[in-house]
């Protein structure tokens, strides 16, 4: 595969496009540092494994609210104002959290958390809709896969910055310094949209939306359900991360730090092939095979509970994190790419603010099944297996899904872009 040229392709999206997936990276920036030194920070602060589990859960429930409404406003509108108020909000109540949670006032925390969440909707939902409207066709999937990579270029930034600091003072630039440091870099995001300068194309003139009638749900169950179960899988594990490794590894922030910023690189190098993939071998083969090595990796990771006493777990765990993270994460424009296609244009608002909602309503539900499950001393390896087993079913229904897209495609039923 030529990385050279792949990378120079990403150069042909028009440059508003690329500003406003530049803005989308600084809040991905603040995004992946309060998943991963978030819970830290709190574990710092005194907080429990449940209360952890609980407050991250209510971030989730600001998108959750908002993603369904926002989708269907937003359908057929111009989105290019929510972007900049998500650029301005998100690293403001990313500040306000941190102090919430110092000063252990556990009202504002939620408070905090769920208006984070509904500004992040701002940027998350329309992203997708936006570049499929304003992209020229053969430019879709570098798009899609650019703005799927901002959370990845977001956490080899954070990464290795991180190790930096862990480096120059540990003292000083602990959790909370962090946080508040990455928070207020997030404004940066303010500046870029304010260079945005472009026509924007929406699909339809106004006009009031009914729910009912207006769009094809049938279509668009058939296309969610692997989403749904996916996401299920991922809130019961990928907020818990940072806690895996540090409690049954003991890792510190500096540690995971260096193999979450590698495991970004991965990730990042997987996203920005996701053209040169599906062109290579196709959506049939390609989204399967990497979820299903992904199912693989996080099963070994998780076994490591096992036999943590055992110097070779630690080595085992990291390997298998660094291959779970870009095997998983590189279906992701791709099995998007497939949705958004398969639900057609009258659809794809809708379909974007349901992604977001299941997303955030899984994490939120999870959050909460998770810190059932730690005030019972449930185990990490028995949560991560319960999300590798959601995450098979999901796989076989994405294989499902593929297998009817192409027969809807040679019935002519799948919409085209005009070019």
């Amino acid at each position: 595969m030529n990385l050279i040229g792949t990378i120079k392709s990403y150069g042909k999206i028009d440059k508003p496009i690329r500003l406003v997936i530049a803005a989308e990276f600084f809040i991905q920036l603040i995004n992946i540092v309060f998943m991963n030194m978030q819970p830290l920070f709190m574990k710092d602060e005194g907080y429990s494994n449940p209360e952890i589990a609980s407050l991250t859960a209510t971030r989730f429930a600001g998108v959750l609210l908002f993603a369904l409404p926002l989708g269907i406003i937003i359908r057929g509108k111009k989105v290019k104002g929510l972007f900049m108020l998500s650029a301005i909000f998100v690293p403001l109540f990313a500040l306000c959290n941190v102090f919430f949670i110092q000063f252990h006032n556990t009202m504002l925390v939620h408070i905090s958390q769920f208006l984070w969440g509904a500004s992040f909707t701002f940027m998350q939902i329309p992203i997708i809709p936006f570049i499929l409207r304003n992209c020229k066709k053969e430019q879709h999937t570098a798009g899609i896969a650019l703005s799927y990579s901002t959370y990845s270029f977001a956490g080899i930034v954070s990464g290795v910055l991180i190790t930096l600091l862990d480096v120059i003072n540990p003292v000083f630039f602990d959790e909370k310094m962090v946080l508040v440091l990455f928070s207020i870099s997030g404004f940066i995001g303010v500046w870029t949209m304010s260079k945005v300068q472009m026509h924007e194309k929406t699909v339809e003139k106004k006009h009031k939306i009914k729910l009912k009638g207006s769009y094809d749900w049938l279509i668009i169950t058939k296309a969610l359900i692997p989403t749904m179960i996916i996401a299920m899988g991922a809130g019961l594990t990928i907020p818990f991360i940072s806690l895996f490794f540090e409690e049954v590894h003991h890792f510190d922030k500096g540690d995971f730090s260096v193999i979450s910023s590698i495991a970004a690189v991965l990730v990042a190098w997987a996203a920005l092939m996701v053209p040169t993939v599906k062109n290579t071998i196709g959506y049939k083969i390609a989204i399967p095979m990497s979820q299903s090595l992904a199912v693989i990796s996080l099963v070994a990771l998780a076994t490591t509970q096992y036999y943590n006493h055992v110097p070779v777990a630690v080595v085992i765990a990291v390997i298998c994190y660094l291959l779970r993270q870009p095997l998983m994460n590189m279906a992701g424009p791709m099995t998007t790419e497939v949705v958004m296609s398969y639900v057609g244009k009258k659809n794809q608002e809708i379909v974007s603010a349901l992604i977001s909602a299941i997303w955030s309503g899984s994490y939120f539900l999870s959050g909460i099944f998770v810190a059932i499950l730690f005030t019972h001393n449930v185990t990490f390896v028995n949560v991560f297996l319960i999300t590798a087993s959601l995450y098979a079913l999901g796989v076989i229904w994405y294989y499902l899904l593929i297998l009817d897209y192409n027969k809807r495609e040679r019935l002519g039923l799948i919409e085209k872009f005009e070019e």
